[in-house]
């Protein structure tokens, strides 16, 4: 089905429109070392205190989404990040990385085109 309306103004937007300030990175953590397949995953040791570090990571702005995909064996994040060394740097500090019941599988550059989620204001 064609929208017009929605075509006409994306051609209008131009490419500038899909440049973003800060480099976007999708970042996908696998179960580390230390995981207990036996434990849900708010169950694992640490839940508390990896939960609170990663929603301070969100309030600086640094995470914008993140949970678990497919068969919640992988986690993906969603990162705005100068480069790949910031991200492993900040991510080495969270206690699920820091134990081992986390660790980094990927760190890919993201060009995102399409974004519904609504800014404030």
């Amino acid at each position: 089905m064609t929208h017009p309306g929605i075509a006409h103004a994306a051609i209008r937007a131009g490419p500038a429109s899909y440049a973003r300030p800060v480099p976007v990175f999708a970042v996908t953590n696998v179960n580390g070392p230390a995981w207990d397949p036996a434990r849900g995953r708010r169950e694992q040791d640490g839940w508390d205190e990896h939960a609170a570090y990663m929603d301070a990571l969100v309030d600086d702005g640094f995470v914008v989404l993140g949970g678990p995909i497919g068969d919640a064996d992988r986690v993906l994040v969603v990162v705005e990040a100068d480069d790949p060394q910031e991200i492993e740097a900040r991510l080495a500090t969270d206690p699920w990385h820091r134990d081992g019941i986390l660790r980094i599988d990927s760190i890919e550059p993201w060009t995102i085109w399409l974004d519904g989620r609504r800014s404030p204001g």
